[in-house]
């Protein structure tokens, strides 16, 4: 196809993949509406993508070339030991992937968006319809009032989306029942810690303890290395959280009391040195949320359809978010350019990323069971308990970080 209208709206990870792809395919206008005034860099979290995923996006243009990356290729899994600073090695297996900074990622997106593309920020989307069957064309409302009309409209808007209303209203987020605080800090300060540890730069640490696990690994940063890591746990007792927002505490919003939980979960449950290491990280870049899935059905509807987290929301044990999000708008792009029209567009969408969607949040669900709902008696495991107690958890899939694309 050429020419048509297009709105992405949500101008982060998966909005910047999708604009570019769009444009790069041959739509005539594409707007972005980011609801955020400020700086999306500032999210100063990690994420990996599989190595493998990663070739695959760059061969299409979705991943671009240039963004700061840090090469992981081992997971060791350890357990407390009184004995053992660093906790006892009770497993490591292979870890082929490379870990990112979100915002130097975002950067990197945002960049390759073409001039053509026109983002704009500040722009609240309050609703939009366009989901039924034979529609001519979509119309996003603006917070303001004031109306838009393209020919499509494609929600990169996260677990809250406001597209996924018009195109699914019965899919909803579902609080997972535990949390995950997450923090990171700079690599340079691991130097004060002693215990004669060394961290191993290209290996992912995973503590394990009982009802959770806690996976730690390096990232780059915009001014250098950082530790990044994630904390899976049930959630405090006392009311401190609510479940009804993935992002009750946000970044320097941890209250004394929950400050004091996750000190004192590290404590009574981490290896000496990893517990020391995890209270380098200013409060400032600590946070916790509330863990959620949510799996959209159908992925699109008559001239909406859903990317990203808007689409499906996965835990992050599968460590396949970004990429999915790439995925979803290079399927797009090559069906834009395979397509004769807007609803050959949609239906060929919903029929290439609707299953993988569904497919990554079954695993993930599988993956947080074994993890942190129904946790292994971990000091009593080894390497080939680990194995199988792995391969359970995979139940078929090739591995976590997401599946190769189909043509």
């Amino acid at each position: 196809m050429r020419g048509g209208t297009v709105a992405v709206v949500g101008g982060s990870i998966a909005g910047c993949a999708f604009a570019t792809a769009v444009a790069q395919a041959g739509a005539g206008e594409v707007v972005v509406l980011e609801r955020t005034r400020g700086r999306l860099e500032d999210r100063g979290v990690g994420l990996c993508i599989h190595n493998d995923r990663a070739v695959e996006l760059a061969a299409s243009g979705a991943l671009p070339g240039g963004i700061a990356a840090h090469r992981l290729d081992r997971r060791r899994w350890v357990v407390r030991d009184r004995a053992t600073e660093g906790g006892r090695v009770i497993w490591e297996q292979p870890f082929p992937f490379h870990s990112y900074h979100w915002g130097l990622l975002w950067r990197g997106l945002r960049e390759s968006v073409p001039g053509s593309v026109v983002y704009r920020q500040g722009e609240t989307v309050a609703g939009v319809t366009g989901s039924g069957a034979g529609a001519a064309g979509a119309e996003v409302r603006l917070a303001d009032g004031s109306v838009e009309r393209y020919d499509l409209v494609i929600g990169a808007d996260g677990y809250r989306s406001v597209v996924r209303a018009a195109v699914c209203p019965e899919s909803r987020p579902h609080y997972a029942g535990y949390v995950c605080w997450r923090g990171n800090f700079d690599a340079a300060r691991l130097a004060e810690l002693d215990g004669g540890v060394d961290p191993v730069p290209d290996a992912v640490t995973t503590v394990c303890f009982p009802g959770g696990t806690c996976v730690i690994y390096r990232i780059p940063g915009p001014e250098g290395p950082r530790v990044n890591w994630v904390l899976y746990a049930p959630p405090p007792q006392d009311g401190q959280l609510r479940f009804d927002d993935p992002t009750s505490f946000p970044p320097g919003g941890l209250t004394p009391g929950l400050a004091a939980h996750l000190s004192g979960l590290l404590d009574r449950e981490f290896p000496a040195y990893w517990g020391r290491a995890l209270a380098l990280t200013d409060p400032a870049d600590t946070f916790v949320q509330p863990i959620y899935d949510l799996e959209s059905a159908p992925t699109a509807a008559g001239r909406l359809l859903l990317a990203g987290d808007a689409a499906s929301v996965v835990r992050p044990h599968n460590t396949s978010g970004a990429a999915k999000a790439l995925q979803d708008a290079t399927a797009f792009a090559e069906g834009w350019r395979r397509c004769d029209s807007f609803e050959e567009l949609v239906l060929g969408y919903e029929d290439a990323r609707g299953p993988a969607g569904r497919e990554l949040v079954a695993l993930a669900r599988r993956l947080g069971r074994a993890q942190v709902e129904q946790t292994p008696p971990w000091a009593e495991m080894d390497g080939r308990g680990m194995a199988a107690w792995w391969q359970g958890q995979l139940a078929g899939a090739p591995g976590i970080g997401g599946r190769a694309m189909t043509p």
